[in-house]
């Protein structure tokens, strides 16, 4: 039996499919298949019930399941009690963080964070909010910085801002001019949007629901076009391809294309989303998140509204 063992059966208990759970744990899927039929040989006993579409789990393999996640928490608490020592913040912080966040947080964060605690140099890791959740219960990193809402529970969560969402448009647009936008306006022109896998764009369709019609296997490509990131985006905004919905951290980002655009709030209610850091309830370091949090409050995004720092609580199922 292998901490590696572990981590597959947890991530396939998470998936409820072996060919996502490979693809989560960066190995092939014979790969996954064979080590987890060698700890049920191990075991005597059979973790998961293969066969259809979803991957289910018996009676006794939900008692493992459990089991090896406290397993993989503790392993990793022992790495991190011997790489520090006595002193909570020496030593690197292994950060994750959306996409949509780090572009223009990481750039005041970084600096901030080495003035206030040089001796502990902040590891970053940017990806998908499913995978650094993944990743986090697996103990490869430490904390992560995500929005709400979170398909998780059983971690501690400590709000950090609240930041409104802005329309971005060309400069010589017709609404150029205008103080406010209603979201339902934007239903009558070319979107620019993430592609799948973001939550900010799920968020983005809730302000607008009639924009989730439109898809690229229909005509509406033609009121619809994806991006890979928010600044690629913002540069076909200011080509004038269309318009786009941004949060209001993203003003933070210098470059030529802001010269191009014009920024208009939202008529109330403004959408909003709410940004956390969320991290693992045995995590060893309690210090060194509480430097990471005071840091975030330090930076001073444009537009975002700072939330006073309250005690952390645990994320319950939403």
């Amino acid at each position: 039996m292998t901490l590696t063992e572990l981590k597959y059966i947890v991530a396939v208990a998470r998936e409820r499919h072996f060919g996502r759970a490979a693809e989560a744990c960066f190995v092939s899927q014979p790969t996954l298949s064979v080590a987890i039929r060698k700890l049920e040989d191990e075991l005597g006993v059979v973790l998961f019930e293969r066969g259809g579409t979803e991957v289910g789990i018996t009676p006794i393999g939900l008692r493992v399941v459990a089991q090896a996640q406290r397993v993989l928490e503790e392993s990793a608490n022992l790495r991190e009690i011997a790489r520090q020592g006595h002193d909570p913040l020496a030593g690197p912080l292994r950060v994750g963080i959306i996409y949509t966040i780090g572009p223009y947080l990481l750039p005041k964060l970084v600096p901030t964070q080495i003035e206030a605690t040089p001796q502990m140099p902040l590891l970053l890791q940017e990806n998908y909010t499913a995978r650094l959740l993944e990743l986090l219960r697996q103990g490869e990193i430490d904390c992560a910085i995500v929005a709400l809402p979170l398909p998780d529970s059983g971690l501690m969560v400590q709000p950090l801002y609240d930041e409104p969402f802005l329309v971005a448009i060309p400069k010589h647009h017709p609404w150029a001019d205008r103080k406010e936008i209603d979201s339902a306006e934007l239903k009558d022109e070319t979107m620019l949007l993430l592609g799948s896998g973001h939550c900010f764009r799920d968020q983005v369709l809730e302000v607008c629901p009639e924009l989730s019609r439109f898809s690229a296997a229909s005509e509406g490509i033609q009121r619809t076009f994806e991006g890979s990131s928010l600044e690629t985006i913002r540069h076909m905004v200011a080509a004038g391809i269309g318009v786009t919905v941004l949060p209001a951290s993203s003003l933070s980002m210098p470059g030529v294309q802001n010269k191009l655009l014009s920024f208009i709030p939202f008529k109330k209610p403004v959408p909003d989303r709410r940004v956390v850091l969320v991290w693992r309830k045995s995590f060893p370091r309690p210090t060194a998140i509480e430097a990471l949090i005071d840091a975030v409050h330090a930076c001073e995004l444009e537009g975002v509204n700072y939330l006073d720092h309250a005690p952390a609580g645990e994320l319950m199922p939403g």
